[in-house]
């Protein structure tokens, strides 16, 4: 059904690096959403008072406040779709991170509303809920629906890779689960006489919370910027490394400006007596690379390296060797020397991942003590960088 829909209404389907493309997905996944969200929160809202049932109600309402996320995710891929402009020279595609965190708190809001409303229903001991197989098959119609719709959503959100998406599957997910819970419960009702829909719309409430509180974190972290994953970091290292002139790379930087919307600095290290000419052409032939195998645009620095020199070569490797035994996940890069009559400045940088437990001055420290013990004369100018 997913890919009859698709090529029905998305022109160019397979051409998903297009911004015009993915708004056409995100708006087919939008459109078809918001229509059966509505059509179940109706028959849900409906069934719930004529039979009394708070948590199908709750149900009903959580389904209207989907088909107003879908909304919201509809308008966002619109605005997402923008071209660049001159106050927003990298586009408009982070405005989909900012409709996820509005989705996230509308989803809290209804949660925390149903979770109020079914606690006064467990105090009012008048309040009787009524039986109905109108009810089971509504429920019963409603997960599947509900599953099609997670199926659904997250196939498009890994063809577009699409954070929005990838939250509405996961929302729908969980309203699945939270309507079958409520069908349990009218099933107990039925068979054991006891009442426990305002115990069932409590835990839909808090399965509503929980989908909130999902989305909320994963695109607080896409707000904030997050690192590039090691799948990335491992595919930028395999291009650089198809290059023999390339010596080293360090110093990556990696900034997602949105989904298809990404730039990349780093630092390439070269031989200081190679052509600076061809070093420049190796440079540029890599980011032309990067660009068009993962769609990043990228900025190299180039960095000149001692490698004919036998006593720098000879210190690099006992530096490293020394960095490697306070912390195996340790490296350096950057090194020289600078020497003279009574001393040697020995400078480099040490990559140091966030979750060494050690900090900046006790490395530092460390290693000055180290390279010490190699040779008196010799001082240390080391600067951390954290990765």
């Amino acid at each position: 059904m997913t890919e009859l829909l698709c090529s029905i209404f998305i022109k160019d389907r397979k051409n998903t690096k297009d911004a015009q493309v993915r708004r056409r997905y995100g708006t087919l996944s939008s459109v078809v959403g918001i229509i059966l969200n509505i059509i179940l929160a109706a028959g849900k809202y409906t069934a719930g008072l004529l039979f009394g049932a708070i948590s199908l109600q709750a149900d009903g309402i959580n389904n209207l406040s989907d088909a107003g996320s879908q909304a919201v995710s509809l308008i966002s891929f619109k605005i997402s779709a923008k071209p660049a402009d001159k106050e927003h020279p990298f586009g408009h595609a982070r405005f989909e991170y900012i409709a996820s965190m509005i989705v996230s708190f509308l989803i809290l809001h209804i949660g925390f509303n149903t979770i109020v409303d079914s606690v006064k229903k467990i105090f009012d001991t008048e309040a009787q809920t009524q039986f109905s197989w109108i009810i089971i098959i509504v429920l019963g119609i409603s997960v599947l629906v509900k599953i099609w719709l997670c199926l659904f959503n997250r196939k498009i959100a890994r063809r577009i890779d699409s954070s929005m998406l990838r939250a509405t599957a996961m929302d729908s997910l969980a309203d699945a689960c939270a309507t079958f819970g409520v069908l349990v419960g009218m099933l107990v009702y039925k068979f054991t006489g006891f009442d426990i829909d305002a115990y069932m719309g409590a835990i839909v409430a808090v399965l509503i919370i929980v989908a909130g509180v999902r989305v909320f974190l994963e695109t607080k972290s896409s707000l904030l910027g997050e690192r590039p994953s090691d799948e990335l970091v491992e595919a930028i290292h395999r291009i650089v490394g198809e290059y023999p002139e390339a010596l080293g790379i360090h110093d990556m930087m990696v900034h997602s400006y949105g989904p298809g919307k990404t730039v990349a600095t780093f630092h390439v290290e070269v031989d200081r007596n190679c052509d600076l000419i061809e070093s420049h052409d190796m440079i540029d032939n890599i980011e032309r690379h990067i660009l068009s195998k993962l769609g990043i645009l990228t900025t190299i620095h180039m960095d000149p390296i001692v490698t004919d020199n036998e006593e720098v070569n000879r210190l690099k490797i006992a530096v490293r060797e020394l960095v490697k035994e306070i912390d195996g996940r340790l490296d350096i890069h950057d090194f020289r020397c600078v020497f003279g009559v009574t001393h040697t400045n020995i400078l480099f940088d040490i990559s140091t991942p966030f979750d060494v437990k050690l900090s900046d001055a006790e490395l530092c420290e460390q290693i000055s003590a180290g390279i010490k013990g190699i040779d008196e004369r010799y001082f240390a100018v080391v600067t951390v960088d954290r990765c």
